[in-house]
């Protein structure tokens, strides 16, 4: 018996064919679009085209706004989030659609140039979710050639394919090695004065894994640096009240165990430490600690993870007159839960002794997703207790309600 193959092109054109089918024949179906790529697998930072099918099945002639961008969310295997922006192939403009009739529109962006394996991807402001394979980016070098002297009877390839992010750029190299880490944020609020509340924070990787998707022990290790301001701005001359900065080494891995069907996974930062005001005199505040963090994570079916991430602390080199553990404790709660794209709610307990504890609550919502159609994050962010400031670590700050705006929540 004689089998025909299907083309690739055949293949997506079955597919738009049914999922026109599909919304036709649902009762008052509305208008939509319905997203898929152009192809099934892409080297990481390849250019690749998403194809939109917008249909009319409300009953009557719309105009629809075609967006100029869409922000696509990725998430593979380990659970690590990016983010590309795809861009529309011809100038945005409004679409008359008349009722029953569709139109294909295509946008184009990269693969994140860190992403391997099968990736997950969403559409902002959609349901739908695609999947595409990534496989690390190869280039074209010129091999090196046997010496004349040389005994051996083979001879080198003309060319030899090696990965890009070992042969890339030393800025390319630099960029592609720096993270956000901790939340970037800026928010303000105005209990007992107008005040504001700021932080930044970056991570370093030190080596960079020849193949990304099974990077080596050596691999995971990072240099972090965080820095977390409290700032007056009820008094005359908007004094900084302390700033915090905060150093560290530390290996991390989002998931070194993980079940078959990958919903549950276990993730490990462990590292040292370094927390200081760079004050002088009776205002100095200096600390440091190794900590242990194990992050457990459960993928739900709705498209959001929750993690629980206790951080274990152990104090080396530092005042005991201070009694900094009296106050910050030996193990900071945290737990997070959060949407692709969406949502994000993250808790904070820290115990110190005879009831000195602290309560921080972080709650974020993507600014794409709102009027304002912008990047970042809308940010509220709520704090009770001891150790908001490494200088009044010893005064118990009120509640506290900020809002603002974070870059990476």
């Amino acid at each position: 018996m004689r089998t025909r193959t299907v083309t690739p092109y055949l293949k997506r054109s079955l597919n738009i064919m049914v999922l026109l089918i599909s919304a036709a024949v649902t009762p008052n179906a509305p208008a939509g679009t319905v997203y898929q790529f152009l192809q099934n697998q892409a080297e990481a930072g390849a250019s690749i085209t998403l194809q939109g099918i917008v249909f009319n099945d409300s009953g009557s002639a719309l105009r629809i706004d075609t967006p100029n961008t869409l922000a696509l969310q990725w998430r593979g295997a380990q659970a690590q989030l990016q983010t590309a922006i795809f861009t529309l192939s011809s100038s945005g403009n409004s679409i008359d659609l008349p009722v029953n009739n569709f139109v294909k529109l295509e946008w184009t962006g990269t693969a994140p140039i860190t992403a391997h394996g099968l990736q997950s991807v969403t559409v902002a402001d959609s349901p739908t979710k695609l999947a595409i394979t990534v496989t690390p980016t190869l280039v074209t070098v010129p091999a090196i050639p046997p010496s004349s002297d040389s005994n051996s009877e083979s001879q080198a390839p003309a060319t030899q394919r090696v990965a890009a992010t070992a042969q890339g750029s030393p800025f390319e190299n630099f960029r592609n090695a720096i993270s956000g880490y901790e939340p970037i944020y800026f928010v303000a609020g105005g209990h007992d004065g107008a005040n504001a509340r700021f932080q930044l924070s970056l991570k370093y990787r030190l080596h960079s894994p020849q193949d990304p998707a099974q990077p080596g022990f050596f691999d995971n290790f990072y240099v972090g640096y965080t820095q977390t301001s409290l700032w007056d701005l009820h008094s005359d001359s908007l004094p900084f009240v302390d700033t915090t900065y905060n150093p560290s080494v530390f290996w991390n891995k989002d998931a070194i165990w993980q079940t078959a069907d990958q919903k549950w996974f276990i993730g490990l930062n462990a590292g040292l430490e370094h927390r200081s005001n760079g004050k002088e005199g009776d205002d100095s505040r200096s600390l440091n600690d190794f900590y242990l963090q194990p992050a457990l994570n459960y993928r739900l079916d709705g498209g959001s993870t929750l993690s629980f991430m206790p951080r274990v602390k152990a104090y080396v080199q530092t005042q005991r007159d201070m009694h900094y553990p009296d106050y910050l404790g030996y193990v900071d709660w945290k737990a997070r839960w959060a949407q692709d794209n969406g949502l994000a709610v993250s808790g904070l307990y820290r115990q110190g002794t005879a009831g000195r504890n602290a309560t921080q609550l972080d709650i974020s919502w993507p600014l794409r997703r709102t009027f304002l159609n912008m990047n970042g994050y809308l940010y509220l962010q709520f704090f009770q207790g001891y150790g908001e400031t490494l200088l009044g670590y010893k005064e118990r700050s009120a509640s506290q309600v900020r809002l603002g705006i974070a870059f990476v929540p």
